[in-house]
């Protein structure tokens, strides 16, 4: 029996007779016989008629492009030889390749090396999941070939086929489809159901299986799923896994959801190896076209690694606008992508404004991956701009720290939104006195254009007090907000008396109108208290510094009334006291025995002829009043 042994890069057959052709793949020479290959090998045998050297007892052969390189074209000749090869999953897609290279048909032989392989390839490796699988990775060397042969579309439409199918009816997996135990303890083996069942009816169990094969192969396989019509969600959840996998930073930005971990328990496989670029660029390409909260956190995690990865700027607008599509199920957390080029902003709130537009011009529908979910809108609604609006306003007030951010780049994204999505503008106002804050040196013309943007009309009770104090504000904000303060209160006491009367109005008004009405009237009324007790509080305060100049003055009075008293301690001198308080003298009596003062009246004293021991004691008393 023939024996084939290698020295160095030369293989030789023993078959007792001496080598007559030798045949060159990819700079390894095999010292072969012409009966045996060209008996076999149709390919052989019509180039070396073609050939010259016929006769010649010696003749060489070169294959160039020979599927699955020396490894392949030796399994090949021990075939022709009669020697026993061995057909698997692993292999099965080359030595296919090659054989159909080598034209191995029946016409040169029955049951030839192409023959086969066909019956190998069609009786077990489409009727198994796990077979498919390892064939598929396999066959990444010779994908032009394979898919010539379309060995490649039938491998994918049996995957296809099997993940919409029990997978206990197609042999054991690849990952054992998780905990596989019967109440006995048995288990399921080699395709026979021994009473096991699946402990939980998961429809991911293949994502990790898949995610064993190239991108390429990825692709395509993907997209037969779509053409079978497998469900959206599924297929979106596999193209999720894939990318995690060859993405660990994705993990990061999906708060911790990064799938379950599967576990290869019948065989191993190395796994591939995937340029990450190209892989952002092709898994673009295959997303569906429908909207999740956990698929809008994925989105806008390969659109910030995209943008770390410098993909190209086709591959960047396509994430945006995918983004934008679904931009009212984002969070605020997912839109902070950082800048990742030569900007002196922190965030990239270009990709963000672009998002944004992107939502506002996109299509009327968009399909949801769960039509039954109450809380995804299919439809630019007004809910959907409500929530994108509270989204970019917390946006706003998130980016407004940033010392480089320009007040154009605030507008910008504030004008993004149409000026009707914001039925409240707290949240536009607190980003603003943010950015003002930390933009101290902001002039007063560029604060009053950056709060035009705001409706100071829908403003709440407590923006409205606090707008009115901050003096962060320029002084014209300020007063336009207190003259739409007293606007809200006159239209309310004006509708509160239309209700009362009804003579001027009907009296059957509407329950929403009049609930609107007491919100407004209780707002303003709040408001014009807030405003009195200030107007008190500053009455006050002017109250208390007037009694403060009265005290001081009192105090000096009193200072100059004790100087007057020290220096006139004597009683001999009333007149100068007297002169200097403003009293008037009497006339000086005859008989008097000292001078007496006394106030002057306007009428006529008649008791200066009184006795003088009542005049020294009304003197007594006046100089008493002084002391």
């Amino acid at each position: 029996m023939a024996e084939f042994q290698r020295e160095g890069s030369d293989w030789f057959c023993n078959a007792g007779l001496p080598s007559d052709i030798t045949v060159f793949v990819e700079g390894v020479n095999f010292h072969l016989h012409k009966f045996p290959l060209v008996s076999r090998c149709g390919k052989l045998d019509k180039e070396f008629e073609a050939s010259q050297d016929i006769n010649k007892e010696s003749s060489t052969m070169l294959l160039e492009g020979f599927p699955g390189g020396p490894d392949t074209f030796l399994i090949a000749a021990k075939f022709c030889y009669g020697l026993r090869i061995d057909l698997t999953p692993r292999n099965i897609m080359i030595i296919y390749c090659a054989a159909d290279y080598l034209e191995m048909t029946d016409q040169y032989g029955s049951d030839n090396l192409l023959s086969w392989s066909d019956s190998f390839f069609h009786k077990n490796i489409l009727r198994n999941w796990k077979d498919c699988i390892v064939t598929l990775q396999s066959a990444e060397p010779v994908i032009p070939l394979a898919e010539k042969l379309q060995l490649i579309d039938k491998c994918l439409n049996a995957v296809s086929t099997m993940v919409c199918t029990d997978p206990s009816l197609f042999g054991w997996p690849m990952m054992m489809y998780g905990s596989l135990q019967s109440p006995g303890g048995s288990i399921l083996w080699n395709g026979i159901n021994t009473g096991a069942r699946i402990r939980s009816a998961e429809s991911d169990w293949w994502y990790e299986d898949i995610s064993y094969l190239c991108i390429d192969l990825f692709e395509k396989l993907i997209k037969t799923m779509q053409a079978r019509g497998i469900r959206p969600e599924n297929i979106a959840g596999a193209i999720m896994y894939y990318t995690r996998k060859f993405l660990p930073g994705l993990g990061r930005w999906q708060g911790g959801h990064v799938g379950k971990t599967r576990t290869v328990a019948s065989f191993s496989l190395t796994p591939v190896t995937v340029d990450q670029k190209v892989l952002l660029e092709t898994i673009a390409k295959l997303l569906p076209e429908k909207k999740s909260k956990s698929y809008c956190r994925f989105l806008l995690g390969i659109l910030r690694t995209a943008l770390i990865l410098d993909v190209s700027e086709e591959c960047k607008d396509y994430l945006e606008k995918r983004v934008g599509m679904q931009l009212d199920l984002a969070t605020l957390d997912g839109l902070l992508i950082p800048t990742y080029s030569d900007s002196d902003t922190l965030y990239d709130t270009d990709c963000v404004q672009r998002i944004i537009q992107h939502f506002v011009s996109t299509e009327p529908k968009v399909p949801a991956f769960s039509p039954c979910s109450p809380d995804i809108e299919t439809s630019l609604s007004s809910e959907s701009l409500r929530k994108v609006a509270k989204l970019v306003d917390g946006y706003v007030a998130e980016v407004a720290s940033d010392v480089n951010l320009k007040p154009d780049k605030i507008r910008a994204l504030v004008e993004a939104l149409p000026e009707d999505c914001r039925p409240f503008h707290d949240g536009l106002y607190r980003a603003l006195d943010i950015y003002f804050k930390d933009h101290p040196w902001l002039s007063d013309k560029e604060k009053e254009q950056l709060c035009n943007m705001i409706d100071y009309q829908r403003l709440s009770i407590d923006a409205c007090t606090h707008a009115s104090q901050n003096e962060r504000l320029p002084l014209r904000v300020v007063l336009q907000v207190l003259f739409f303060e007293q606007m809200h209160l006159r239209t309310a006491i004006a509708g509160c008396l239309h209700v009362d009367d009804p003579e001027n109005g009907p009296t059957n008004l509407d329950t929403a109108q009049n609930a609107l009405v007491g919100q407004i009237i209780q707002r303003d009324g709040w408001v014009s208290v807030v405003r009195e007790n200030h107007g008190l509080k500053g009455d006050m305060d002017r109250m208390r510094c007037r009694v403060q100049e009265l005290e001081e003055e009192f105090s000096k009075i009193k200072q100059k009334m004790r100087k007057v008293s020290k220096s006139h301690s004597s009683l001999s001198s009333p007149r100068l006291v007297a002169w200097r308080i403003g009293c008037k003298l009497l006339p000086r009596s005859s008989n008097a025995q000292r001078d007496v003062v006394e106030v002057a009246e306007p009428s006529p004293r008649a008791s200066v002829d009184q006795p003088n021991t009542s005049r020294s004691l009304r003197h007594r008393k006046s100089l008493s009043l002084f002391q």
